[in-house]
């Protein structure tokens, strides 16, 4: 119970540090101008996961909002998956959903402009042989010495998704200590390798046991997949990538233009 008590006093004392701007003439609603500055604040790590929101009661008081708006607010992200209400403890924010621009950008960076604590667990960084799909994707021959890495990326904590990277062996050294320090493109463009482009592909199945296991997810949950491809200013193929992302904590970010 001393453990709870101590959580709550913290989601309250940062919910209490928040300076909420609500807009009483504006058109949107309050419930939902106080739901966004709740989730924006999820999102970037001022609410923790774990941490209890505290009381409706005070909150509405403290905002001059009635508790039923304050308790739609809450509803919304109860629904959305970023807050849970557990009996005898309270409201507790879990896990914000990442959402990702689909870009040739690195997912740690992605991570830590959005405030989402990005730490690497690195399974293996070795030297192979190139199978097939991996020589073909690199443009080299087949049975070519290539540096296979599988990273586990993990954001508060938590497994957000499995990265399994090809580069070509010569291209770079990949010292595991930085690798779990810092993201792979990031050593990428420290070494004078500039990015300039890429293919990828993505989809969805369903993980494995072992990948259930990995990402603390069940058997059969939805995983989203991305193969990709990078290709540098001169336009050899660099890396190519084949990752996992847990669907319950991950989305991709499409921005769409009318062809005219």
């Amino acid at each position: 119970m001393a453990r709870t008590g101590v959580g709550a006093r913290t989601a309250t004392a940062a919910v209490d540090s928040m300076d909420f701007a609500l807009d009483r003439a504006s058109p949107v609603p309050l419930y939902y101008q106080l739901a966004q500055q709740l989730e924006a604040a999820i999102e970037h790590g001022v609410l923790a996961p774990g941490n209890l929101l505290g009381n409706e009661i005070d909150l509405s008081t403290r905002l001059g909002l009635s508790r039923p708006t304050v308790r739609q607010a809450i509803q919304s992200l109860v629904d959305k998956g970023l807050l849970v209400r557990r009996r005898g403890v309270g409201t507790q924010v879990v896990h914000s959903q990442v959402k990702r621009p689909l870009e040739l950008s690195s997912l740690y960076d992605d991570l830590e402009a959005a405030g989402q604590g990005p730490t690497t667990q690195v399974v293996r960084n070795e030297r192979r042989p190139a199978v097939p799909d991996v020589a073909a994707a690199l443009g080299i021959a087949e049975g070519s010495e290539v540096v296979v890495l599988e990273r586990l990326r993990l954001t508060h904590g938590q497994p957000v998704a499995l990265l399994v990277n090809y580069l070509p062996a010569t291209l770079l050294d990949l010292d595991t200590a930085r690798l779990e320090a810092t993201g792979l493109y990031r050593m990428m463009r420290a070494a004078g390798i500039t990015l300039h482009s890429a293919r990828q592909t993505v989809g969805a199945r369903s993980a494995t046991a072992e990948e259930a296991q990995r990402l603390d997810e069940e058997e059969g949950a939805a995983l989203l997949t991305m193969q990709r491809t990078a290709y540098d200013d001169t336009g050899r193929p660099v890396e190519y990538g084949s990752h996992i992302y847990r669907a319950s904590r991950y989305a991709f970010d499409f921005q769409l233009l009318v062809s005219r």
